[in-house]
């Protein structure tokens, strides 16, 4: 088979592509740095001619070209897999939407969904000489997403990185519709907020409970760069990675010479990931290397591979906990701030693992806008928040304050280790509403 000669028969331009879109249709955007450039803005020139076009996608690190027509919700919703910053103001203007999803079932979602693509866009490596478009850092679900679209349009990208793998991590060009050769823009960036004297304190508390030769998950944000650097530093040793999201911690660690994979039960040696997002030096290690295995979202965050891992690790982060041990990660009241993803399954996972520990860390307290101090334990739960590990599944909850184990305790026992931890300001209002629900035991000290 001739795949230069199919690849030049296919070869259009983005306007061509943009133009197979019709009123009424699904279009997946893919997400994070698979996002279409080229085609997206000349998709953005048709769409005011079109109503009710519905794209998926997710994790924007730049906002699309569609987003910025007049009048937008006329013409189009965007419907987000997992929210960034650009996707929450999107809500408020009227055409963006949450799906929620539990993340290790998306690619079934997409053999399962009445409402298949139409048409799937998004950006690949350039063809290898077997006829290959790889994914970059989104094997995650695009796979499926393949399987089940009408028309397949790639948007070839040379600084896209191949990230190695196994098994869907790239689509063959003879299941493609149409290749639009883009003008090559660097590969978007996703920058880990600093890590705060808080962040670091909480790392601290979460290194000393890592033994040697434990497999990681790490979240974005500033806590879990603040645990990748602290590890970095350590003495810890042979350490392995299987992990939702790839972040420029494990780049840290491994340049450190901390991770060899040595004791993995499964992918012995390999760092495991669906899908990363990161700075420049993320993507230049993922780039040909043989040490990380890009892979399918119903693989890395399966229950039953995650618990096959001894010693498995779990990092994740909270907006808020109440007192009954119910984890918000997702909302501030209603208004939407990321989404589910992961966590639960690696909350999950991770206990079921042996010697495994599932950490959800978060800072005591926050500042309002007005400079307000507001603690991020509550009695319960604001209106509106969402609850994403419910109260049987939380294990350690981490704080600048102290670290608490409630699996197996009685509601007394949680609510007393909880407030342990929340910031002493908010302690004895907190005890007065716990006292108030009946959940708290007048021998109680804190």
């Amino acid at each position: 088979m001739d795949y230069k000669k199919m690849y030049q028969e296919k070869l259009v331009s983005a306007e061509t592509a943009a133009g197979v879109v019709k009123s009424g249709d699904w279009v997946d955007y893919a997400w994070t740095t698979a996002t279409p450039v080229a085609v997206d803005a000349a998709l953005a020139k048709r769409l005011p001619e079109l109503t009710d076009v519905k794209f998926r996608g997710g994790i924007l690190l730049w906002v699309p070209e569609i987003f910025k027509i007049e009048n937008p919700a006329e013409h189009f919703c965007w419907n987000s897999w997992h929210m960034s910053g650009i996707e929450r103001k999107a809500i408020a203007q009227g055409f963006c939407y949450y799906a929620p999803i539990r993340y290790s079932e998306l690619p079934r979602y997409y053999r399962d969904l009445p409402c298949k693509p139409d048409v799937a866009v998004f950006q690949v490596a350039p063809m290898d000489e077997h006829g290959y478009f790889n994914f970059g850092p989104n094997a995650s679900h695009l796979s499926a997403c393949c399987e089940t679209a009408k028309t397949i349009i790639v948007e070839v990208n040379e600084n896209m990185p191949v990230c190695l793998g196994g098994f869907e991590n790239g689509v063959h060009i003879s299941q493609v519709d149409m290749i639009v050769e883009g003008s090559n823009p660097p590969i978007g960036e996703m920058g880990g907020a600093p890590a705060t004297e808080v962040d670091e304190a909480v790392a601290r508390l979460i290194v000393e409970e890592i033994p040697d030769g434990a497999c990681l998950q790490l979240g974005i944000g500033g806590m879990p760069n603040a645990v990748g650097s602290l590890i970095a530093k350590s003495d810890l040793k042979d350490l392995g990675v299987h992990t939702e999201m790839y972040v420029d911690a494990f780049v840290d660690i491994a340049a450190a010479g901390k991770i060899t994979g040595a004791h993995k039960n499964l992918d012995k040696g390999r760092q495991v990931y669906a899908f990363g997002a990161g700075t420049k030096k993320l993507y230049d290690y993922l780039n040909n290397n043989p040490a990380c295995m890009s892979a399918p979202v119903n693989y890395t965050n399966d229950v039953r591979t995650i618990s096959a891992l001894d010693n498995f690790i779990s990092i994740n982060n909270a907006v808020d906990v109440d007192l009954f041990g119910q984890v918000n990660a997702e909302s501030a009241g209603i208004k939407h701030i990321s989404g589910a993803g992961g966590q639960l399954d690696f909350v999950l996972g991770a206990y079921l693992s042996k010697g495994g520990k599932s950490f959800i860390c978060c800072s005591s307290t926050f500042k309002t806008k007005d400079g307000q101090l507001k603690s991020r334990i509550l009695p319960t739960l604001n209106p509106g928040s969402i609850v994403t590990d419910t109260r049987t599944n939380l294990h350690y909850l981490v704080t600048e304050y102290g670290k608490v184990n409630i699996k197996g305790l009685s509601t007394w026992q949680r609510c007393e280790a909880i407030i342990s931890v929340a910031h002493p300001q908010f302690r004895d209002e907190l005890i007065r509403e716990a006292e108030k629900m009946h959940i708290w035991r007048r021998s109680n000290k804190i």
